[in-house]
């Protein structure tokens, strides 16, 4: 007897908690479901089907013997499959109420959320957001240059680079964010420190963190490398694998970077535990200590995924940067084992599929920029064309995906996969300083 996997037609009426679902009666992007394939793992994912389809298709088993059918029945899982599978929103919920838990002496999940509005347009808030970049890269370079010499940090540099952050971010979540794609890979050490106080910001606003604490996370996002300046260049620029004995040698920047900062009276426990603690990972395969998950301290976790992120998408001296997708695609797979299972989540729902920013390729070969999302579509953002199939500078071109446009053989414009920034000599940096604006749900006046 062998065993084949099939699909069945289901009305929602009749799904239950376990059912795999593989397709819909109607297009994903039309849902709310992120990506195709998800596991019913909730009454609230029952509902949600029930609100948005009459039925669906599901995973089952077919048994046959001497090739005929002997029966067919639905098939269980335990895992997701894919990027983006929904999250069920009560899961979600009650995880960001309960914050993990944590050495007494660590920082811990802030309990009050606060609900963040954009106060000024993206493209009112850039201009200022360059100058508090410039600044902070300053700064940033500044810190790892000093420590090579034997310089102490100045921990008010610090503080007054990362209140320039934080200012930004609370005023417009999108334009700092947005810089923090322009990557130089001749600076990453400096650009490297800053991005992931940025996106440790942005990620905090988004989880409604108060402002304290998102000053307190930014540092923490800010110094968290601070040990690789004790680290060689040759060790830290090498291409390829590390040596066994390199790799402890590359290890040994969690220690360091917590002895220096212990040292700095003025220094925030919550920035030295973070230094200490950005390696470590909930399934324990961490270093330096090899904590459980509830021993990491919650801005730990944080970072670990910030960092993460920006070092994908970092081209550097031996490396071309990805693209935020693939970023995103290792920090789902790895969630529960390297990452917080809820956090990678969360973060994911924060970047966003394609974001405003993003670079993407069609599958007729012609090249874009997203310039706004489409909340109710989330896989058909608004977009400017700048590249056609031949790779060559076109007219440029604004499209919204959401209303079907088609090219020139009327086949219409379909995404085919999200690239990273300066691939085929597209580079966002040149159309931002050309007064492109990247556009928010709050910033866009009326649909095109």
């Amino acid at each position: 007897m062998s065993v084949e996997l099939d699909e069945k037609k289901v009305s929602v009426h009749k799904l239950e908690i376990g059912m795999f679902v593989t397709r819909l009666d109607r297009p994903w992007e039309e849902t709310d479901f992120l990506m195709q394939g998800f596991l019913i793992e909730s009454p609230d994912d029952i509902e949600a089907l029930v609100h948005q389809c009459r039925h669906v298709y599901i995973e089952s088993k077919t048994y046959r013997r001497n090739q005929a059918k002997t029966s067919v029945q639905p098939e269980r899982r335990k895992k997701k499959w894919g990027l983006f599978a929904r999250k069920s929103k009560t899961k979600v919920a009650k995880a960001l109420r309960t914050p993990v838990e944590v050495d007494s002496n660590s920082t811990q999940a802030p309990k009050k959320r606060v609900s963040y509005i954009n106060k000024v347009p993206a493209e009112k808030e850039f201009k200022a957001a360059k100058k508090s970049y410039g600044y902070a890269k300053l700064t940033a370079k500044s810190i790892m240059d000093g420590i090579r010499i034997g310089r102490t940090i100045d921990m008010n540099e610090c503080r007054d680079a990362v209140d320039q952050v934080v200012d930004s971010i609370i005023r417009n979540s999108n334009a700092l964010v947005w810089l923090s794609k322009l990557k130089n890979k001749d600076e990453y050490t400096a650009e490297h420190s800053l991005n992931v106080c940025i996106l440790s910001v942005a990620f905090g606003r988004y989880l409604g963190f108060e402002e304290s604490e998102l000053r307190k996370l930014g540092l923490c996002g800010l110094l968290h490398d601070v040990g690789k300046a004790k680290i060689p260049d040759e060790i830290l620029n090498k291409e390829g694998r590390f040596t066994d004995e390199e790799f402890d040698l590359m290890k040994e920047h969690a220690k360091f970077g917590r002895d220096l900062l212990i040292t700095m009276p003025e220094c925030d426990f919550a920035a030295i535990d973070v230094a200490y603690c950005h390696h470590e990972r909930p399934d324990e395969s961490g270093y330096p200590r090899g904590l459980k998950q509830h021993q990491i301290p919650y801005y730990a976790l944080i970072v670990a995924i910030t960092d993460t992120y920006d070092a994908i998408t970092s081209s550097r001296c031996y490396e071309a940067g990805r693209s935020s997708m693939d970023a995103l695609d290792i920090i789902y797979k790895n969630r529960g084992r390297q990452f917080d299972e809820d956090l990678a989540l969360e973060f994911i729902k924060c970047i966003g599929i394609y974001p405003p920013g993003s670079i993407v390729e069609m599958t007729n070969g012609e090249v874009g920029i997203v310039i706004a999302s489409n909340k109710e579509v989330k896989l058909k953002p608004r977009m400017m064309l700048v590249l056609d199939k031949h790779k060559r500078k076109r007219r440029e071109k604004i499209i919204n995906l959401r209303d079907q446009p088609l090219d020139d053989n009327d086949h219409p414009y379909v995404i085919s996969s999200e690239i990273p920034n300066k691939q085929y000599g597209v580079d966002i940096r040149e159309y931002l300083e050309k007064g492109l604006v990247l556009e928010t749900p709050s910033t866009r006046r009326s649909p095109s």
